[in-house]
């Protein structure tokens, strides 16, 4: 049986081999982690001035025909750094912002570029990550201002220090973001000997390392996704909406047909406020409902406190090594899974379905592995939902325990120290490691506890061979064998 924690966050699964796609699908990915203004404010009702830069942007926003004197929001400092705020009330599910296609930056924008042809084969988002560092390095570009407010770097993982992300260890999301860097290393050394060196005069401004880990740390915290035919857009205006956890809906944002401006007609891009806000309060939305505290810390570099957020993801796999791997993988792929699968459990919650029938197969083994022969292929999955066997079961609830018994001990801190931790006033990046690992540390006991009340109950439980003599008519309801046959088990 193998069975192994994953090295990876809850989004294990979207970094594996040629299929990577940074960037998250389910919803939106829209923030502003960094204040451009080093000022913050504690409430809304002080009024700070926005940086000049914003106020350029603002005025171009103007002249593009996207704002104007009937926007009900404005760009404010707010405690997030910067973020948009009601100038009126606002209704719930009232449009606070649109913003016309000719203005978002997605393939589309590169296919329609000086470099549209030498990235026509190009994975969308690195095609778009290039497209990113040329317009920046240019006075004309059309967004010239629109990247004069984008920061440098976020709170993201990706950009913590040596020292910084020391305070990760034993975390899977540690393990995550190293994973992650070492791929955006790898895909930009591989783009710049096949694309960038190869077109001079195309990029005639050197591109380094650092300029493509901006461009996908702007992707990684913008893109935009669900829209009609648009699964990766960055749109400008649309990233000052800050996310809150008093959001319960991601339906905040959609494509429709409308007035571009002032001279022409387009797709826009429109939000509704989800919430009713008064003058003065700030416009919120929903990130992700999906994600976990470590993908928020990956993606945007931030954590909720909410515990329900912490997840850790057990990693599965058939060994190579197991005498019925041919079979195991078969009946795996037949319903759902593979060689490997994975398992996000998240604080609080149910143990994720499937998970337990797949340790099952995993044990599989000895008496029990006549449950893999074909006469079984189409009804194992049934079985294996059920307890199969004492032996099978025991083995489960061991290497489980054992497993979280090791990774706890990965950690160079207790809970305990933790919690300690966080009775002071932390650095946001110490604050966000602190609370992922005290939420890993606290799942895995929960996982711990799972499994071990399990083999408290194994003696109470109902196995196959009891099953299966009970719809023979050949065994009673308390359990015990009819007749003669008790002396065979």
């Amino acid at each position: 049986m193998a069975c192994v924690f994953s090295a990876c966050s809850g989004s294990a699964s979207l970094f594996q081999g040629t299929n990577f796609f940074p960037f998250a699908t389910k919803g939106s990915s829209l923030h502003l982690k960094r204040s451009l203004s080093a000022k913050c404010v504690a409430s809304l009702g002080t009024e700070i001035s926005v940086p000049p830069a914003v106020d350029t942007f603002w005025q171009w926003l103007k002249e593009e025909g996207v704002v104007s004197s009937k926007t009900p929001v404005k760009p404010g400092v707010v405690p997030e750094g910067l973020g948009l705020v009601a100038l009126k009330d606002i209704s719930r599910n009232e449009v606070v912002l649109q913003v016309p296609k000719r203005l978002w930056i997605n393939p589309d924008a590169v296919a329609a570029s000086e470099i549209g042809k030498v990235c026509s084969g190009l994975k969308p988002w690195l095609a778009v990550a290039l497209f990113l560092v040329r317009e920046r390095s240019k006075d004309d570009s059309l967004w010239k201002h629109y990247f004069s407010i984008l920061p440098k770097e976020t709170d993201s993982t990706i950009y913590w220090s040596e020292e910084e992300l020391s305070e990760l260890k034993g975390t899977q999301l540690l393990n995550s973001t190293l994973s992650v860097k070492e791929y955006v290393k790898s895909e930009f050394r591989r783009l710049e000997e096949e694309i960038i060196l190869p077109n001079r005069k195309l990029f005639p401004s050197p591109i380094t390392i650092d300029d493509f880990f901006w461009a996908f740390g702007i992707l990684r915290s913008r893109a935009f996704s669900r829209l009609r035919n648009e699964n990766l857009v960055v749109i400008p205006l649309a990233d000052f909406i800050n996310h809150s956890a008093r959001v319960t809906t991601e339906d905040h944002a959609y494509e429709i047909k409308g007035a571009a401006g002032l001279f022409s007609w387009d797709y826009l891009f429109s939000v509704r406020s989800p919430l009713s806000l008064k003058a003065g309060d700030q416009v919120y939305i929903q990130y992700d409902l999906n994600k976990s505290n470590a993908e928020l810390a990956l993606d945007y570099g931030f954590i909720e406190p909410n515990a329900d957020r912490n997840a850790y993801t057990l990693t599965l796999q058939i060994s190579e090594s197991d005498s019925f791997f041919g079979d195991k993988l078969d009946i795996a792929e037949s319903n759902g899974f593979g060689e490997t699968a994975y398992f996000d459990i998240f604080y609080n919650r149910p143990l994720p379905p499937g998970l337990l029938p797949y340790l099952r197969l995993l044990a599989l083994g000895g008496t029990d592995a006549f449950l893999l022969e074909s006469i079984f292929r189409n009804s194992i999955w049934g079985h294996l939902e059920l307890p199969v066997s004492r032996d099978n079961e025991e083995l489960i609830c061991r290497v489980i325990r054992e497993t979280c018994k090791t990774a706890l001990a990965g950690y160079h801190t207790t809970i305990e120290e933790d919690q300690k931790l966080k009775e002071a006033k932390l650095d946001s990046r110490l604050a966000i490691a602190v609370g992922i690992r005290e939420g890993e540390k606290q799942l895995l006991q929960q996982i711990d506890e799972i499994f071990n009340e399990k083999e408290l109950e194994l003696a109470q439980l109902e196995y196959y061979q009891e099953r299966r003599l009970k719809d023979l008519g050949l065994c009673g309801e308390s359990g015990d064998i009819l007749g003669d046959l008790g002396k065979f088990f």
